[in-house]
């Protein structure tokens, strides 16, 4: 494997030959390493990735994963797992065999990570997507097994409590609120329990004042400086939601006051309502929650008036029950109470 010097640059370069995925002989050429070794490096790097076998490095794997994922996701996701990798992953495996990293190599890499006092959330996350790669290597790539199945997870898959609002601390906020978009945005996620991403999104023909209904059928994103309207999360997530009249009557007065018709209701960033949220907190004296625990106010509250789980999950947009019953079982213990005291009461 040899490279050579640049004598006229004084750094090195690598020269080498390769077999395309077509079965054509091509020359690479790269140019510009400061050290002998780096150039090599890039070299073996270079043929093994192409080769896509279990001697190549962490950093090969992952550029084979995300160029493979990069139309089977949507960009948001993209997004947010390349951020995940190339501040939390690369910077420990990036040089690593994929075949040397062991179960010792995971747990070692995990106990820092605990150390930096990341949410237990966060931490399940970034295990999740380490583990992802480790098993698109298993699936593709001939490695043995995932080390991370024995190494075993960290962090946990939901937060330790949810919070919510009743609907009479909903109230006391909200009367704190005096910016018209941020208000109105509150009342909408309150009210309908959709995602963030799909109020942004929201425009004046979603709105069908006759009918008095919302139509969820698409979501916002700002991505590197751009704004991005993509398909909603999931396929489920695609509705229609019934409006009470005062929330329609709001929401009328609010496009009033707009001037363009065919643009985004809410022409805000999501720093705005998190600003909004803190502040109306701070007034209030309400306890402090996320934004998107609003949902998960929607939810308690339509639990609480007595809804069904699979009306909940329609309204919400959630791909199947399931996922309803598990977010919110522990909601639900005292409505069994109140079965079996309606039961009783109608045999007595």
């Amino acid at each position: 494997m040899p490279v050579y010097k640049d004598e006229k640059r004084g750094s090195w370069y690598c020269c080498f030959y390769y077999i395309d995925w077509q079965g054509n002989k091509k020359r690479k050429i790269k140019r510009g390493f400061s050290k002998q070794r780096e150039a090599k490096e890039y070299e073996w790097n270079f043929l093994n990735k192409l080769q896509a076998n279990n001697q190549m490095t962490m950093a090969s794997l992952t550029s084979l994963y995300m160029d493979d994922m990069q139309n089977r996701l949507r960009q948001s996701t993209i997004s947010n797992k390349k951020y995940m990798i190339d501040t939390k992953i690369l910077p420990y495996f990036s040089n690593m065999k994929i075949s040397d990293i062991k179960p010792t190599t995971i747990r070692h890499w995990q106990n820092k990570l605990i150390s930096q006092n990341y949410s237990d959330t966060y931490l399940k996350s970034i295990n999740n997507q380490i583990c992802a790669l480790l098993n698109y290597a298993v699936k593709y790539y001939g490695l043995k097994e995932n080390p991370c199945h024995k190494a075993g997870s960290m962090g946990r898959k939901s937060a330790k409590e949810m919070q919510f609002w009743t609907l009479n601390e909903f109230n006391i906020f909200i009367s704190k609120v005096n910016d018209i978009s941020a208000y109105n945005a509150f009342l909408i996620l309150y009210w309908c329990g959709i995602r963030v991403g799909e109020l942004l999104a929201l425009t004046k023909g979603d709105i069908d004042f006759n009918n008095k209904v919302l139509s969820v059928n698409k979501s916002y994103q700002r991505l590197n400086g751009q704004d991005i309207i993509t398909e909603p999360k999931t396929p489920k997530s695609n509705r229609i939601i019934a409006l009470p009249d005062f929330l329609c009557k709001e929401i009328k007065n609010y496009i009033s006051q707009l001037y363009d018709d065919n643009a985004r209701l809410f022409q805000i960033s999501k720093n705005l309502l998190y600003k909004e949220m803190r502040q109306g907190c701070l007034q209030s004296g309400v306890k402090r929650i996320r934004i998107h625990d609003l949902r998960h106010s929607h939810a308690s509250l339509l639990i609480e008036l007595g809804f069904s789980p699979l009306l909940i999950a329609e309204r919400l947009g959630h791909e199947n029950i399931e996922t309803t019953l598990n977010t919110y079982s522990h909601l639900y213990p005292h409505k069994q109470n109140e079965l079996t005291e309606a039961l009783d009461r109608i045999n007595s």
